[in-house]
């Protein structure tokens, strides 16, 4: 109801609207959209249309307790309430209350027949497995590799890009038509401060499926292409992080080879190597130290891709042969893949 009934509606009649408890939309939305970010796919699968010619909820009564759960928070309970505050519209409560369940902690093994009866595991007969996202493929490789900054807020930042990406779609007299890349710490800042040109989006998002805000998204989709491999393995970024990766296995492991993949595989995929992956691994270091140390340019220069000064821990050549293991798991699957 607005604050006096002959004035003009305002901005916050419409959010006691959007939020008064008879209203059957906000929070059943809300909750769909943390559920699909979650688990890859919402209750309701067309998180952008509740309407008639929307999908039924998958599992309507989990729906409805998870957007009361969230609305009205312990407000419905003192006795809970006095145990253990929980607010009412507390995205971080509903956020653990879905990571902690027993639902997204299952395992992401499935099996044919349960792939035969649900391909889309809408019964959550297993836990969710999908790519992530593009942020979060570039902040993971950042992460574990020591050098993301971590900085709150601030501009936009223009991080490394291939050269005459804006040029041909900017105009003569936009203060955007020439990119300028960032320097120094700008360039290992998190992607949500990644500046974004809507004509020109960074390729490392739209490589990934990354919207490019010139419409709205509601869910996006996930592709499948050679350019992913390819940016992996050979964007200036990724690399760099594989260096920074093979430097921090280099000062902060072991001393032999097993021990310092273990180290890389408890750092990027938070577990153990078995032994094939020990043996095969082993193999790729030896063949290409053997070819660095043939040859030392080339080391020199893998060791030097990126602007973040390498830290000396090793010769060159023993560097870069880490840094192309250091790589191939960057590069893995399951270092992509949410499991």
């Amino acid at each position: 109801k607005k604050e006096q009934p002959d004035a003009r509606a305002s901005r916050l009649d419409l959010a006691r609207w959007l939020l008064a408890p008879e209203h059957p939309l906000t929070a059943r939305v809300t909750v769909n959209r943390i559920w699909q970010q979650m688990f890859g796919m919402g209750l309701v699968k067309t998180s952008f249309d509740f309407g008639a010619q929307g999908e039924p909820p998958s599992h309507p009564e989990l729906l409805d307790w998870l957007a009361i759960e969230f609305s009205e928070g312990d407000s419905r309970s003192p006795e809970v309430l006095r145990a253990s505050p929980r607010a009412p519209w507390n995205v971080k409560e509903l956020i653990r209350l879905l990571l902690t369940s027993a639902t997204f902690k299952q395992q992401s093994r499935t099996t044919p027949e349960l792939q035969k009866r649900d391909p889309e595991n809408r019964l959550y007969a297993h836990g969710p497995r999908f790519r992530l996202d593009a942020e979060q493929i570039r902040d993971n490789a950042l992460y574990v590799s020591g050098l993301i900054n971590l900085k709150m807020g601030g501009r936009g930042v223009r991080t490394y890009q291939p050269p005459n990406i804006w040029e041909p779609v900017g105009y003569a007299d936009s203060n955007t038509r020439f990119y300028l890349q960032d320097h120094g710490d700008a360039l290992y800042r998190r992607s949500l401060y990644t500046f974004l040109k809507r004509t020109a989006p960074p390729p490392f998002m739209t490589n990934f499926d990354g919207p490019n805000r010139e419409q709205y998204c509601t869910r996006r989709e996930r592709s499948n292409t050679p350019l992913q491999a390819l940016q992996l393995m050979n964007d200036v970024q990724q690399f760099e992080a594989a260096r920074a990766l093979a430097e921090r296995t280099l000062a902060e492991a072991g001393r032999t080879p097993t021990e310092r993949i273990a180290f890389i595989y408890r750092t990027v995929l938070s577990r153990a190597p078995d032994a094939d992956e020990t043996r095969l691994i082993e193999g790729l270091f030896r063949k290409q130290l053997e070819s660095f140390q043939a040859n030392p340019a080339a080391a020199t220069k893998a060791v030097h891709v990126g602007e973040s000064a390498p830290r000396g821990v090793a010769p060159d050549p023993e560097t870069a042969a880490w840094t192309i293991v250091a790589n191939l798991v960057l590069n893995l699957d399951e270092t992509v893949t949410r499991n």
